[in-house]
């Protein structure tokens, strides 16, 4: 069965973005970013929330296009109107029905690329498998939450830490079910 897998950088302090979206503190390369972008090439789908997609504007994203050229991109939105999409871009209202759809019908685990917002509605519903935390040495203070405002309740089990000379981390967690 394929999983639900929220591939994320983090603070600290539990920000996947600072202030205004800022998300200039955290590391922008070394070993630990290429071992993460080196991961995205195993997903073939990616679901994202409509605030992450248009974030990708900013770097040079066009509208209606894919922010991961391998991949099945699947935005969640129920306001975001695009004229010409490509192929591989679908927009989808908010539907745990849909979520699972996808889950079943996609051929590898499934890139949640954020933002906190969609990551606390799936995690609300039982829809997160795994947690890959690219964890930055940085305190934020204020920002956008790993996962909004959520208040599930959840237990994670911890299934591999590596760690990167500039003080990175990627932990893998697996959520107890």
């Amino acid at each position: 069965m394929t999983r639900i897998i929220y591939y994320v950088a983090s603070s600290i302090d539990g920000f996947i973005a600072g202030q205004n979206d800022d998300i200039s503190d955290f590391a922008a390369g070394g070993k630990g970013v290429d071992k993460y972008l080196a991961d995205l090439l195993k997903f073939k789908t990616v679901i994202m929330g409509r605030r992450t997609y248009e974030f990708g504007y900013q770097y040079g994203l066009e509208p209606g296009q894919p922010a991961y050229p391998h991949m099945e991109h699947f935005i969640f939105s129920d306001s975001l109107k695009i004229e010409k999409l490509a192929e591989s871009v679908h927009i989808e209202k908010k539907s745990i029905d849909r979520i699972k759809e996808i889950k079943e019908s996609a051929q590898s685990d499934i890139y949640l690329c954020g933002g906190g917002e969609f990551a606390g509605w799936l995690l609300d519903n039982g829809l997160i498998d795994q947690l890959k935390l690219k964890l930055n040495p940085i305190i934020l203070g204020n920002g956008i939450r790993l996962f909004s405002n959520s208040k599930t309740k959840a237990k994670w089990n911890l299934k591999e830490t590596e760690s990167f000379e500039d003080g990175l981390k990627i932990l893998t967690y697996d959520i107890e079910k």
